[in-house]
């Protein structure tokens, strides 16, 4: 993607100038008739350190929630929507995201939907995000639902943050193993080795194990890496095939401990962000097409695909979910009785809450469970070390 500048002339023939970020020129005009402008000149910017940074930086959920309550608290102040953002670029620190907010005010303010405008960036504004804002401009709720829209984000990113606060426990232990593991082999190991091999005495079998890994590591340290990033590559690559992505989601679901975890977290997004549309306007419909594509699970966009069709042809919102074996029953009932009952976003919020504690509680045992685990495996590792190294140590001290 490169940065163009420009200088265009508006609906009204007032000049203005900006930047675009587009894949080539053509493009970058099109994007900038789209908006209503009538370009005058436009140059690609050469990329310096300044717009490195900016194209680098991510934006970030937090970043988000920020805009979603800042814009919602200035437009219940009966600010205009143009207004509103221009006041919120004045309130963003992150650069690229500063950007991207002036470049959709300069789209409104050029007489395009608020909703339209963010939709030209998806990679920042997802699906989910523009069906709310487009449900809130059709409403005329706009400031609620960008309420709604905040706490989703937010307790989204709760949820992702304690999940990956989990993992990052023990992941810096085997990745810490990992690295001084490899600094034995190949700097500790080998002298050792060469002091018992002075000493004359035939090296047991797990030393000489233990030998031919630190020899291998030594002598074909760049092998290693090159199968090292190989493998890195090829699974990422691997992995954004669609029928890769499918069996890996199925995978995940079954995994003991972990896949009750995987299971109760599609849970809680399907019921947040089902609810957050309907309470936005959104129709049941609608809001499960949307949902869809929220749900990181293939498995799981799959069984509600299937319930929007269910829902489609008139049947009920909890009949897929019943028949499935994936999903707990206490889910398709609630469904049903909600829908029975009319009160649906109430059900689907009880059952957020519900599976939401619930994936606190797994998280917290599976911290229980792991920290024994990691304690194993660090045994395991120091009593290879005293078998392979240790031992015939001794054993030719005493014979001496």
């Amino acid at each position: 993607m490169s940065i163009y500048s420009y200088r265009a002339k508006k609906a009204d023939d007032e000049f203005c100038e900006g930047l675009v970020e587009a894949e080539s020129e053509s493009i970058a005009v099109d994007i900038l008739e789209q908006r209503g402008l009538r370009v005058l000149f436009l140059e690609e910017k050469k990329r310096s350190w300044a717009t490195m940074d900016i194209v680098i930086e991510r934006i970030k959920a937090k970043d988000l929630v920020i805009f979603s309550r800042q814009l919602s608290i200035l437009i219940s102040a009966q600010v205009p929507v143009v207004g509103a953002l221009k006041d919120v670029v004045e309130q963003t620190n992150n650069k690229k995201f500063k950007k991207i907010i002036a470049s959709v005010a300069s789209e409104v303010e050029g007489g395009i939907k608020f909703s339209d405008a963010l939709a030209h960036y998806p990679k920042v504004f997802d699906n989910f995000f523009v069906n709310i804002v487009k449900s809130g401009e059709v409403s005329g709720r706009l400031e609620e639902v960008l309420l709604y829209l905040a706490d989703q984000v937010e307790k989204d990113y709760d949820l992702q943050s304690k999940i990956r606060g989990a993992m990052i426990y023990p992941a810096f232990i085997i990745a810490s193993l990992v690295v001084v593991g490899t600094l034995m082999m190949a700097f500790v190991v080998p002298k050792l080795i060469e002091m018992l091999s002075q000493s004359g005495a035939e090296l047991p079998f797990s030393t000489r194990i233990l030998k031919g890994i630190s020899d291998f590591v030594v002598t074909y340290w760049w092998f290693k890496l090159i199968v090292v990033i190989g493998l890195i590559v090829a699974v990422y690559y691997i992995m954004k095939t669609a029928g890769a992505r499918r069996i890996l989601d199925q995978v995940k679901l079954r995994l003991p401990v972990f896949g009750k975890l995987f299971n109760y977290v599609a849970i809680v997004k399907f019921s947040r962000g089902l609810r957050t549309l309907i309470l936005g306007g959104v129709d049941l419909v609608a809001g499960l097409e949307v949902v869809a594509l929220m749900v990181d699970n293939s498995r799981y966009r799959d069984l509600i695909e299937k319930t929007l069709k269910n829902v489609e042809s008139g049947g009920k919102l909890g009949e897929v979910f019943e028949k499935d074996k994936l999903m707990p029953k206490m889910v398709s009932q609630m469904l049903s009785t909600g829908e029975e009952t009319g009160r649906v976003e109430v059900t689907l919020d009880k059952l957020a809450q519900f599976y939401s504690r619930e994936v606190n509680n797994l998280i917290a045992n599976l911290m229980s469970l792991l920290e024994p685990f990691i304690m194993i495996i660090l045994g395991v590792a120091v009593a290879l070390m005293i078998a392979a190294i240790i031992l015939p140590m001794y054993q030719v001290s005493t014979s001496m």
